[in-house]
């Protein structure tokens, strides 16, 4: 067992004997725990002929036990006045609550069984469910032209596929291979209980390590996660669909999680588009009224990432948002941040860091979060201390190297695919034509 010092945080951490990993931060003020169990499998560990299996599972896991049934499920935490939920992301999976801590190991019971022994029962009508919920993605064009992007962005990888996965895999995939994914995503050595709250380390281990044996068979091996060598050149993509607005996302790969410049990105993100003194709010939306929605994003995986601008306006804006988009960028690379601006999103991210503290479910999250994606666990110091060496002109040579005009996809969706291509050829010249050829 190791114990960190984390300035304003402490957490202890212990290895079982059977690989899996608990985390825990004592916080003795309150009477509540958060507590998650973390599993390193998503979305980019799929084969295209399973995709969506890892999100499928995880609505699974919902459904019964060797234990429980789905309506038990349900009863116990309603009796506890407690909260459940899951999560699953491109690498990693999520199962998530939060009780008094008087009801932590009732909790615990009920959420080891969810995970690692579920009966996987009631396929056919959860099928039904996650075929809307993907239809319900397809109606929803500022969600689906994410996906659609990503999928610009990487390509063939398995990181530019949709979480969701694919309707045609979910129709017909079986509880056998279900299973299978199981055995081999949800091996012990492969998850993280993390906990945050009213909780003792050593009580949680020992409850973890007695409720895990309850875990029938032998899990499988499972094959190693394609890295991300290089990813496509720049590309241009269109969905055609009938909407009032055009969505459009422009943006390029970005940074790999333990990439030194992840805080320089960060107040990037900030500046560019992140908030609502941000440089594109402020010049779309408050001073010329052109698009009620506009803002960046921003995702890190172990080996690469992704940056971005999403606007959606209508077609008489399209051109002149976009516009906006690359001057902005262009100015950040060529003269770089001003003090003020940095200032305040430096101000802007260490008071959100903060305030989310306040909650044992985001501290339980960061630290579960850092654990399964095994990236670099700074204690909030060290996170304060990194924000505030950013320097502005960092900022500015951040932006011209990841959002350089020759780097940057655009994808879209709206209903004139010769409108769409006549506003993106005028910010990323030669990109049509690059598509065309």
């Amino acid at each position: 067992m190791r114990g960190y010092d984390a300035g304003v945080q402490s957490y202890l951490l212990t290895t079982l004997d059977g690989g899996g990993r608990v985390i825990t931060e004592p916080l003795p003020s309150v009477r509540s725990v958060a507590i998650g169990f973390w599993i390193g499998a998503g979305s980019r560990d799929e084969d295209d002929a399973h995709a969506g299996l890892s999100h499928f599972l995880e609505h699974l896991l919902f459904k019964g036990t060797s234990s429980y049934s789905a309506l038990e499920i349900a009863e116990v935490f309603d009796a506890l006045g407690g909260e459940l939920n899951a999560s699953t992301a491109r690498d990693y999976t999520v199962v998530y609550g939060r009780v008094l801590d008087s009801h932590l190991e009732t909790a615990l019971d009920v959420m080891t069984d969810m995970v690692f022994a579920p009966t996987l029962t009631d396929l056919d009508s959860e099928r039904e469910v996650v075929l809307e919920e993907i239809a319900m993605v397809e109606d929803t064009p500022q969600e689906l032209v994410h996906d659609l992007f990503t999928e610009t962005v990487f390509g063939d990888h398995p990181l530019g596929r949709p979480v969701l996965g694919s309707a045609e895999v979910i129709s017909t995939v079986s509880r056998r291979a279900i299973s299978a994914y199981h055995r081999t995503a949800y091996r012990p050595e492969n998850i993280v209980v993390a906990a945050a709250g009213s909780v003792e380390h050593e009580a949680l281990v020992e409850l973890v390590q007695r409720m895990a044996a309850k875990r029938a068979g032998s899990p499988a091996r499972a094959s190693a996660r394609p890295p991300l060598v290089a990813a496509p050149p720049p590309s241009l993509r269109f969905s055609r669909k009938d909407t009032e607005q055009y969505h459009v996302c422009l943006g390029a790969p970005g940074l790999a999680r333990s990439d030194r410049r992840r805080f320089t990105a960060t107040i990037l993100d900030s500046i560019l588009g992140g908030s609502a003194s941000s440089r594109l709010f402020q010049e779309i939306r408050e001073k010329r009224g052109l698009a009620y929605s506009v803002y960046t994003f921003a995702s890190q995986y172990a080996d690469t990432g992704q940056i971005g601008v999403y606007v959606g306006t209508r077609e008489e804006n399209l051109a002149a948002c976009l516009e906006i988009v690359r001057a902005e960028i262009e100015g950040l690379a060529a003269g770089g941040a001003r003090e003020d601006e940095v200032e305040r999103a430096k101000e802007n991210l260490k008071g959100r860091i903060m305030l989310s503290m306040e909650m044992t479910s985001n501290r339980m999250s960061r630290l579960g979060k850092s654990l399964v994606t095994d990236t670099e666990l700074l204690s909030l110091d060290q996170i304060l201390a990194e924000i505030d060496a950013v320097e502005p002109e960092a900022v500015g040579q951040l932006a011209g190297v990841l959002l350089a005009q020759d780097k940057v996809s655009v994808t879209g969706i709206g209903p004139s695919e010769e409108r769409f291509a006549e506003a993106v050829e005028r910010v990323a010249p030669g990109l049509v034509a690059a598509q065309a050829a």
